[in-house]
């Protein structure tokens, strides 16, 4: 088992309008300002949840996928994720109900293509992150040879 311990620091007062800007924090971290989206009264110039949930989620399956391809002996080269995260109301309650990753990932000339594809989809199974989330995922890699 592994844990990884962090602290969430937010002052104010709610007895009337608050701020909802607050620090994650970790030791030997750089802090992280968060808040909520300005959909939720928050400040869009720093992390909200939405974001660090996408963040996880891609960060993960791109580690898991890079992991897969080095074993398999694929030389990938490149990797630039465009997630979208989606939060939709599903029953009156709001929640995140799809996350796109879409990268394009750079292989090395003659590299299998069908072999990379196979390996992006296959991360997800081994994705740790994936495996927790009950949003539905979907994978839309564009591979590209460069030299």
């Amino acid at each position: 088992m592994h844990e990884y311990p962090l602290q969430l620091r937010w002052e104010g007062s709610t007895a009337s309008e608050f701020s909802r800007d607050a620090v994650a924090s970790t030791a030997g971290k750089q802090d992280i300002a968060v808040s909520a989206s300005s959909d939720y009264a928050g400040n869009d110039s720093r992390w909200n949840p939405e974001d660090l949930l996408g963040a996880s989620l891609a960060t993960c399956h791109m580690l898991t996928f890079l992991a897969l391809a080095k074993k398999l002996r694929l030389d990938v080269r490149g990797y630039e994720d465009h997630v979208t995260v989606t939060l939709d109301t599903v029953e009156k309650v709001t929640r995140v109900t799809k996350i796109r990753l879409a990268p394009t990932i750079r292989v090395a000339p003659g590299t299998d293509a069908a072999k990379v594809r196979e390996m992006f989809e296959k991360a997800h199974k081994y994705c740790f992150i994936g495996q927790s989330i009950t949003s539905e995922v979907l994978m839309e890699p564009v591979i590209e040879e460069v030299r």
